[in-house]
């Protein structure tokens, strides 16, 4: 036979134990077994080789379409779909919607399409260097929880924060989206975990001043020997969660690749929703892509059993997730609080003294709440945009208007007498 002949390794290998058949060397059985193939396939190898010599030894499907291969006509059409509607999506995410549309295939073969069309590069992703870190066993035993910058709208639009949880031991994602990274975000978002898993153990996440504080402690603070904390800390505190800080991106791993997955996939599932909203993006999460990603993604631990705990007895989510500050209960029984006076009432049931602190409570849908002794004070708001001075006196003399008059010393006062003769009269120095 002319030219050339190509042959697999296997092929080629085979070859070589058919000639010393042929001289004699090995008999079938032998062959059958240094092969690893029956001793019918034997027979029928042999006989074609004897037949059609080396020839018979190369597998017959070679240079002939794959009996699996995809219609032609089925191919442009999912070229033509992925050029329309999902240009610049990956082999393994376009996979996925080109299912949702009836075209099913393997996300390689689609891989190789792309690739002869000159629709898509490969790209090589240079590893760093990092130490490797075990998952936890179980899940809800560490929680990393991050926030993300992007422009979720598209480029050039305005960049949100979308705040990710992502556990350690299983990669079980939730996420929520606001404009900016701020400490309701964060409550909302854990409250949201919380309400579908139940009280992590602990939480991973960066030194930003939503999550950690690095201050110094008050006096009051040191008095009662408590750490300062921000009030996301003072939330987890009181449901026994414990706040680790991560000292570098690269040791909150799992968080930031999962940052990867959302700038990917849910940019270009915002694009083909056609939402532009904060709104609209947190119905989408929440309507089922966090549960496809989950579905997808997720892995079970390595021990089954849950580290997630219910809500402590007592404790209600709509009051631990909140801003509370102290103040001090004036004269008047009023409390000063964001600019605004609130008058404590009469009525209430320890009623604080003037000089007397008491909590206030700012809730996240900005309701506010007054405890004294751990017990709720009813109150009541002040409209009035001005607030009288008591015993000041005006002009006219009449009281209620603070006086603008400078006031001089009169020529018989102490001030304007001898120093040195009432020190020498008194022995004071």
């Amino acid at each position: 036979m002319e030219g050339y002949l190509t042959m697999s390794e296997k092929e080629r290998r085979r070859l070589l134990v058919f000639d010393r058949i042929k001289h004699k060397q090995l008999n079938l059985m032998e062959c059958s077994k240094k092969l690893g193939i029956s001793y019918r396939q034997i027979l029928r190898s042999y006989k074609r080789y004897c037949e059609q010599g080396t020839v018979g030894l190369v597998h017959r499907s070679r240079g002939k379409p794959s009996n699996r291969a995809k219609p032609t006509q089925f191919k442009n059409k999912v070229i033509e779909l992925y050029t329309s509607q999902y240009k610049g999506y990956g082999p393994t995410l376009a996979a996925e919607k080109l299912a949702g549309d009836g075209f099913v295939l393997d996300h390689e073969t689609l891989r190789r399409w792309l690739v002869a069309e000159g629709k898509w590069k490969k790209k090589r992703k240079r590893a760093k260097h990092r130490s490797w870190r075990e998952r936890r066993e179980h899940f809800g035993e560490l929680v990393q929880l991050d926030g993300s910058h992007h422009p979720w709208f598209g480029d050039g639009q305005k960049r949100r924060c979308l705040m990710n949880m992502v556990d350690d031991a299983t990669g079980t994602k939730l996420s929520l989206m606001d404009d900016e990274e701020t400490t309701s975000l964060a409550m909302r978002t854990l409250w949201l975990w919380i309400d579908r898993y139940g009280v992590p153990q602990s939480l991973y996440t960066d030194k930003k001043n939503v999550f950690v504080t690095h201050r110094e402690p008050t006096v009051e603070e040191q008095l009662l020997g408590i750490k300062p904390m921000t009030a996301f800390g003072k939330a987890c505190n009181k449901l026994g969660i414990e706040i680790i800080e991560a000292n570098s991106p690269q040791a909150k791993g799992r968080v930031e690749r999962s940052h990867g997955v959302y700038q990917d996939r849910f940019v270009k599932e915002l694009a083909l929703k056609g939402t532009t909203t904060v709104e609209g993006a947190n119905e989408l999460l929440k309507g089922g892509f966090v549960d496809d990603l989950n579905a997808k993604f997720a892995r079970g631990p390595k021990d089954p059993k849950d580290y997630h705990r219910p809500v402590p007895k007592g404790l209600d989510l709509n009051e631990v997730f909140s801003f509370e500050e102290t103040r001090v209960v004036t004269n008047d029984w009023t409390v000063r609080y964001e600019n605004r006076m609130f008058q404590i009432l009469k009525d209430n049931q320890p009623l604080p003294r003037p000089g007397a602190k008491v909590l206030v409570r700012t809730l996240l849908d900005g309701q506010i709440q007054m405890l004294y002794q751990g017990k709720k004070l009813k109150y009541r708001p002040i409209t009035s945009s001005r607030r009288p001075v008591v015993g000041a006196t005006n002009h006219s003399g009449a009281k209620g208007a603070s006086s603008s008059r400078k006031r001089i010393p009169s020529k018989t006062h102490p001030w304007r007498g001898n120093y040195k003769l009432m020190w020498d009269r008194t022995g004071v120095r």
